[in-house]
């Protein structure tokens, strides 16, 4: 008798497990979008800069330009800058060897993007990049805002230097 007691708490706790696990698995980019992955030779940063990206990241780019990306391709349930605004907002840091952000607090850094899946409006971008560092690394920091979610590709320019990726931008 106990034991048919215990049934439905079984069955609650062995749903509430399914459903943390489902939570914690990768996002699932469509096959539509043809997201940057790592390659099988990442490219590989100067010496003096960070070894590895945040986890869950990869570098990509040259040594002239470079970024972070996620290893799924995807930014899933990105927040809005403010409660008012409809767009989906991203951080993105772009490293170059020898950039001071002291030197050069406003540097040229030209992001734009349009998504590839769908017609959308355009990227907004916080313009120029803002020179940034902390005690151990020296980066340019801009943001950027989804006007929908979607397959993307992303285009920085920065001097003579151009990188372009594509990821997808998802919702939870």
């Amino acid at each position: 008798m106990l034991s048919i007691r215990l049934l439905p708490l079984l069955c609650l706790l062995s749903l509430s497990s399914f459903s943390i696990s489902q939570d914690r698995q990768a996002p699932v980019v469509p096959k539509t979008c043809s997201v940057t992955k790592p390659a099988n030779q990442p490219f590989a940063q100067p010496p003096s800069y960070p070894a590895k990206p945040s986890r869950g990241q990869f570098w990509f780019g040259t040594d002239r330009l470079w970024t972070a990306l996620p290893e799924t391709g995807a930014w899933i349930g990105l927040g809005h800058y403010t409660p008012s605004d409809p767009t989906f907002r991203q951080k993105l840091a772009f490293w170059r060897q020898g950039y001071d952000p002291h030197a050069e607090p406003r540097p040229n850094l030209i992001v734009n993007g349009r998504r590839i899946d769908s017609p959308a409006g355009p990227l907004q971008t916080d313009g120029k990049g803002n020179g940034s560092w902390t005690k151990d690394d020296q980066f340019i920091m801009t943001g950027i805002n989804f006007p929908t979610i979607g397959c993307w590709q992303i285009t920085a320019h920065y001097e003579d230097d151009e990188l372009t990726f594509v990821v997808w931008v998802g919702q939870r």
